[in-house]
């Protein structure tokens, strides 16, 4: 599997640049090599809020992602909203919304924005529902 580009944001407020190639939705742990060339290290989903696949590390500093559908965006599977226990509230879509697994995938509300997937983990969702 090719290295794709993340940034880990932990429970705690945390947050990482870098890249993994093991990701398994299945398994609670993972390896991780930050973009700042330490060596590898196995990261716990125990730990995480969400993983954020990127285009790129700096994004566009001037454009507002919107976390919301806006009419007439197409949806990749179901819309959802989630809100997790810090507070945060995003919507998307997603295939695969399982509350016994370790998490799922949502595609971003927002097509344009600098995020291409997320890899929500459960136990840091406060609130979710279908929209």
């Amino acid at each position: 599997m090719q290295p794709v580009k993340i940034v880990v944001r932990f429970l705690d407020g945390r947050v990482l640049r870098g890249q993994t190639q093991d990701l398994n939705p299945d398994r609670p742990t993972f390896h991780f090599h930050t973009e700042k060339g330490r060596p590898i290290m196995q990261l716990n989903m125990k730990d995480i809020k969400a993983l954020f696949y990127v285009k790129d590390f700096e994004g566009d500093k001037d454009y507002h992602e919107r976390k919301e559908f806006a009419p007439g965006d197409v949806a990749h599977g179901k819309k959802v909203e989630v809100t997790f226990i810090d507070g945060e509230t995003m919507q998307g879509s997603t295939a695969g919304y399982d509350p016994k697994r370790l998490g799922f995938f949502l595609i971003p509300a927002d097509p344009n924005g600098n995020n291409t997937r997320i890899f929500v983990v459960n136990a840091a969702i406060k609130a979710f529902r279908f929209l």
